[in-house]
């Protein structure tokens, strides 16, 4: 499932970032950093069970209270792109179970 939603708690925005796995700069578009001229995050998780309107899901990304403004089905064929480049991201992602957010972003 896909989430799209308001990062509420930013106040400012940069057009370049230390991004979260990386300690150069990059311009903000190159980057998943929430400081974006438009505070709007996307997240992909999975949806484990749904009761009702309430939906359980796992892999959350994002802050308790977040306003949500819409959700998507995930759905491989149209999401998932095969061969890609993902720039600076290369070789970086194998850090990533590891890794834990600090604070440059609040």
């Amino acid at each position: 499932m896909i989430l799209i939603y308001h990062l509420h708690l930013v106040r400012d925005f940069s057009l370049s970032v230390r991004p979260f796995l990386d300690n150069d700069e990059h311009g903000i578009f190159a980057t998943r950093a929430p400081k974006r001229p438009n505070p709007i995050g996307l997240s992909v998780v999975r949806l484990v069970a749904r009761d009702g309107a309430s939906l359980e899901i796992e892999d959350v990304d994002i802050l308790d209270g977040t306003p949500l403004l819409d959700l998507k089905p995930y759905v491989p064929q149209f999401d998932a792109a095969e061969n890609v480049r993902i720039g600076w991201f290369d070789g970086r992602l194998e850090h990533i179970a590891k890794a834990r957010s600090d604070e440059r972003f609040v």
